[in-house]
């Protein structure tokens, strides 16, 4: 069973879609918020996306470009304006496919079991992990954070510190543990060392906007809320 994230305000077609692959054994889910398309695609985390070029709010391109800026999940366009400008445009978005409406439901099946094919079966498994957290996303393909269309760089030890704690959130995490991440190994554990990184990685956030993300929990540790 694959996960499939529906992007499409035709609540007709979105129901289509939604039994039919449903009937395939697929788990999927359809977007209600279009504006806050990539909040739901973090906490979904699915293996392919179907997305249409009219939404509202944004586009299906501006979509498609912000999924490729932290994941490399298969995307298929779904559009009733099925000229070679417009398919052009969204495979050099980063589109897998593209099928023109009114489409064949089995069609649409069939090029769906296909990508999928090509995808997960076929090759080697594809990293499309994120990690959420109130619109900052964690990308684990590249290391780097994005937050409000800005993608963010983030140093190996940044990286590293914020994966345990947004893996954990609500959760207070121990300098130790935290150190243990970093080196696994003890005997290179330097609690300066770390206070650095820590600092750092805080200013980093501040200077995205992104200010009172890990807070310190006197003698226990660090904690993300």
């Amino acid at each position: 069973m694959y996960k499939i994230l529906i992007i499409e305000d035709d609540n007709i077609i979105a129901e289509r879609l939604t039994e039919e692959l449903s009937r395939w054994g697929h788990d999927t889910r359809t977007v209600g918020d279009f504006g806050n398309i990539l909040k739901c695609f973090a906490e979904f985390s699915p293996d392919m996306v179907l997305l249409d070029i009219s939404l509202p709010f944004y586009d299906g391109y501006y979509w498609c470009r912000s999924i490729r800026e932290v994941s490399g999940v298969p995307i298929i366009f779904m559009s009733g304006a099925g000229d070679n400008m417009n398919i052009v445009m969204a495979m050099n978005m980063g589109a897998d496919d593209f099928i023109v409406k009114p489409f064949n439901m089995d069609v649409m099946v069939a090029k769906v079991q296909a990508l999928i094919r090509r995808t997960y079966e076929f090759s080697p498994a594809l990293n499309s992990a994120v990690i959420e957290h109130g619109g900052i996303l964690l990308n684990m393909t590249d290391a780097s954070l994005s937050f409000e269309g800005r993608k963010i760089g983030l140093t190996k030890n940044e990286y590293m510190i914020l994966e345990i704690l947004m893996r954990n959130k609500g959760r207070i995490i121990s300098r130790e543990d935290i150190m243990t991440k970093l080196w696994e190994d003890e005997t290179f554990i330097d609690e300066n060392t770390l206070t650095v990184n820590m600092s750092r990685l805080r200013r980093k956030l501040a200077d995205e906007n992104i200010s009172d993300l890990i807070k310190t929990k006197k003698g226990m540790g660090y904690i993300i809320e």
